[in-house]
């Protein structure tokens, strides 16, 4: 029996063996930027599990770019070597393995979540946050630097720079982070970017960076491999960035290159009203794949086979990519096959539990 969710997807000449996508989720459980164990067991079992990209978590361009001291990074050889081995595990599962490209903005130098959040500061491993404007989060985060003409020059730098890491480590896939009020989502709000210079106030100043990014990694990536970019589709706030503005930045990611809009939403700004359910931000890739003619993925509260599968077999997204699920059940790609009547291959060490 076919299933939708399970068929293969190819962009550029990559092909995933399903629609199923691990997305990218902060551990805090890294060292100087350096992947851990930790990161190998935690990825390489969803690997193992049936995924059909796995993503390392958003990982900062430069080690002020972190959202944490504990995030991972890939600044430097060194870091691409640590992730060598991550990379290689999770390919040799069937698995593509990408890596979320990202600098945290005026949300850098914040706590563990566990720790309750909120900025660290230079005696504990903290930096000055960097921003378009100088306006905190909030009361909890630090005032960051509004960024100068050369900084943003060496941001876009540093995610090149990042980008012929992530090649040197084994990545097949990058994705550059501009949602979640990072940098980069910071540049295209004007709720964060209150810059009156050419990055700021109409929405061709705001997209100004993000483009530059996009180019400068597109540059360096290999022509016959895909790179994705995430968005936040909608700040969920009056005077915000919005869907129609996500649709018009779709559009011209299209044109330069990029291959899939990953399609998140809010976070740049506190005190969000979403109206949190499953499958909540599904219209937003359907809008941007309808309007901009772009593969779309679908994220937020997916957690059923079923929902899945309708999501693909609707053509509401191109992929469907599964977070906390996934902390709660790696294997949650083979389980959804048997759910869905598909037959699909385990790895061969687990071949014996596939049948009860």
């Amino acid at each position: 029996m076919g299933s939708n969710l399970f068929s293969p997807l190819k962009l550029r000449e990559i092909t995933f063996r399903n629609r199923i996508f691990v997305s990218p989720m902060c551990q805090y459980s890294s060292e100087e930027g350096l992947p851990t164990d930790w990161h190998l067991v935690h990825l390489g079992s969803r690997a193992v599990g049936g995924a059909g990209m796995v993503m390392v978590e958003a990982s900062g361009v430069s080690p002020e770019g972190r959202i944490s001291p504990w995030d991972s990074g890939i600044w430097s050889s060194e870091h691409a070597k640590a992730f060598t081995r991550i990379a290689r595990f999770i390919a040799d599962q069937g698995a593509v393995p990408g890596i979320q490209l990202a600098h945290a903005g005026r949300k850098a130098s914040t706590n563990r979540p566990w720790k309750g959040g909120g900025a660290v500061d230079a005696a504990h491993g903290g930096w000055q946050p960097i921003a378009p404007s100088a306006i905190p989060f909030d009361q909890k985060h630090a005032v960051p630097i509004a960024i100068s003409a050369g900084q943003i020059d060496q941001v876009v730098r540093q995610f090149a720079d990042a980008a012929r890491w992530s090649l040197e480590a084994g990545f097949a896939v990058v994705e550059i982070h501009a949602a979640h009020g990072y940098l980069l989502h910071e540049f295209l709000s004007p709720l964060c970017n209150q810059r009156n210079d050419e990055y700021g106030g109409s929405l061709e100043n705001r997209m100004r960076l993000p483009f530059r990014v996009v180019e400068a990694v597109r540059e360096i990536w290999p022509a016959k491999w895909p790179v994705f970019v995430r968005i936040s589709a909608t700040d969920w706030a009056p005077g915000g960035w919005d869907l129609q503005q996500s649709i018009e930045f779709s559009r011209r990611l299209k044109e330069r290159g990029i291959d899939l809009i990953d399609c998140s939403s809010g976070g740049a700004v506190p005190g969000q009203k979403i109206p949190v359910a499953p499958g909540y931000q599904v219209p937003f890739s359907e809008a941007i794949r309808k309007e901009a003619g772009i593969a779309t993925g679908a994220v937020g509260l997916i957690t059923e086979p079923a929902q899945a599968q309708e999501i693909i077999a609707s053509g509401q997204a191109d992929i469907v990519l599964l977070a906390r699920e996934l902390l709660r059940d790696p294997y949650w790609p083979l389980h959804a096959a048997a759910a869905l009547g598909v037959d699909v291959p385990w790895p061969a060490q687990y071949e014996r539990a596939k049948h009860r």
